[in-house]
């Protein structure tokens, strides 16, 4: 691999198999905008956040929105209401690009990871356990889902250097940090806002949650072991084999990068390196618990990993002009994934602007409303999964639709927890399998990994976790999971 060429880049095929994925559901939003009538509900404004009325729902008439513009959606969202979380998104990840090839060029990523191997290499197993553990934890209690993405990258690595694949890589970072912000025990984002809106109090049940996560916990772990001895045992099984080549003999350890280590600059630059990430998971955690901090979260993580970046470069002994021509040549590579990530968030903006996101709201809170208790509380689960199509932000949809679900599982003889439940199982899951989710394309599109192939790998999975969290919504129902 030439000097200063990114190891993140976006190969052509997966590029050209996620646009027309993305491409195919763009028309298919404008074609169900046009088959579905708008209807729009009334709002009121509380704390800053906009909450529907329940029963307010009245259909409206269509507003003039031309097929045309199903096409220039990935470009209008640049100036919609969704803008500056969009473009703080791409800025994230060109920073993640560019830093990441600067701390592989240097020699400290490797020289971190090389510390880890040295010390858990015949405990790797227990190490990927620890690993899976931790990401889910950072899910599950302060909700970290999008500022993980910082760390794909350093995963795939030492999946490298363990001898496994990207997709193990994937699966203990991105994968891990999306089934622990499911299986939550406090996440603020999705159970502290809906039990919010719910009139629970905060962050109760949590026995049962405990009991989820604990059981999410062991199917991801014996998933992800088993895969990787597979994949160790022969790693032509790997349905990224083509794509691990030529990284897994770039990240390969030799006993001559491990005595490195021992440059005082490289130790500086690792140092560094490891003092950004230590602030990173600060800044994260911090955002949980003060508001003045969550709103800027994302723009003040990007910043310090190419601040931690930028520094550890320099420190390294690479030369400021050399620094910018890697940075350069890593975000032109990355640069593709801007596109696919503007088609990602155009599809909630057609469905918006077609005004028939309400309408399939009221269809499904109708459905809700006539079910018996076991059909309510899964049917609260597949409308949230549905919504989560269209819809990432989850304090976003607990605000869209905690206040019209509250009232209805009541009246259905569902407890508002288990509906709290039903929210949050159906909000995280599908973050790592559905090709709208702007994380999961960033994560893809750095691993150099097509969305299909993913697809592929997880769904099994997926389908798996969707039975026995379906189960685990069944019990609540039979056992009326409360206080109410």
């Amino acid at each position: 691999m030439n000097k200063g060429q990114s190891v993140l880049r976006i190969s052509k095929k997966a590029f050209i198999q996620s646009f027309i994925i993305l491409l195919i559901l763009i028309i298919s939003a404008g074609l169900l905008s046009t088959a579905i009538p708008s209807g729009s509900y009334e709002r009121t404004e509380i704390d800053g956040r906009e909450i529907i009325t329940p029963g307010s729902f009245s259909f409206v008439d269509t507003p003039d929105y031309p097929f045309w513009r199903w096409l220039t959606a990935p470009v209008e969202v640049l100036w919609g209401p969704d803008a500056p979380t969009i473009i703080t998104i791409i800025l994230i990840v060109l920073f993640i690009g560019g830093s990441f090839a600067l701390l592989d060029q240097a020699g400290v990523l490797k020289a971190v990871i090389a510390r880890v191997v040295l010390r858990m290499g015949n405990r790797k197993y227990l190490l990927l356990a620890i690993i899976i553990l931790c990401f889910m934890l950072f899910g599950a209690l302060p909700g970290i889902f999008e500022e993980v993405v910082i760390l794909v990258p350093v995963m795939i690595a030492l999946a490298y250097l363990l001898g496994w694949d990207v997709m193990t890589g994937l699966g203990m970072s991105i994968l891990a940090i999306a089934f622990g912000f499911s299986a939550a025990l406090a996440n603020p984002f999705t159970i502290g806002i809906a039990q919010r809106l719910s009139g629970l109090p905060v962050f109760s049940g949590m026995g049962l949650r405990a009991g989820v996560f604990l059981v999410i916990y062991f199917m991801l772990t014996f998933f992800l072991v088993r895969y990787a001895r597979k994949i160790e045992k022969d790693p032509s099984l790997s349905p990224t084999f083509r794509e691990d080549e030529n990284l897994r003999a770039k990240f390969t350890l030799t006993r001559e990068e491990l005595e490195t280590q021992a440059d005082p600059r490289l130790k500086k630059s690792v140092t560094l390196f490891i003092i950004s990430l230590a602030l990173i998971v600060a800044v994260s955690i911090s955002a949980s618990f003060v508001s003045a901090i969550s709103t800027i979260t994302l723009p003040l993580v990007g910043l310090l990993f190419l601040m931690g970046g930028l520094g550890s470069a320099l420190l390294a002994g690479i030369t400021p002009g050399k620094t910018l021509k890697i940075f350069a040549n890593s975000v032109s590579a990355i640069s593709p994934a801007i596109i696919l990530i503007l088609m990602a968030v155009s599809v909630k903006h057609i469905m918006t602007n077609a005004r028939v996101m309400d309408t399939i709201l009221d269809y499904a809170a109708r459905a809700i409303g006539g079910a018996s208790p076991f059909i309510a509380a899964l049917l609260v689960y597949a409308l949230v999964l549905l919504l989560n199509f269209f819809i990432g932000s989850a304090s976003a949809k607990a605000f869209l639709v905690i206040p019209i679900i509250a009232p209805l599982v009541d009246l259905v003889g569902v407890t508002r927890q288990t509906a709290v439940l039903a929210f949050a199982f159906g909000d995280g899951f599908s973050n790592v399998l559905y090709p709208t989710n702007a994380v999961l394309l960033i994560a893809l599109g750095l691993a150099g990994i097509s969305y299909i192939k993913w697809f592929r790998w997880v769904i099994g999975l997926q389908l798996l976790v969707l039975t026995v969290t379906s189960a685990f919504l069944l019990i609540a129902v039979a056992i009326g999971y409360g206080p109410f």
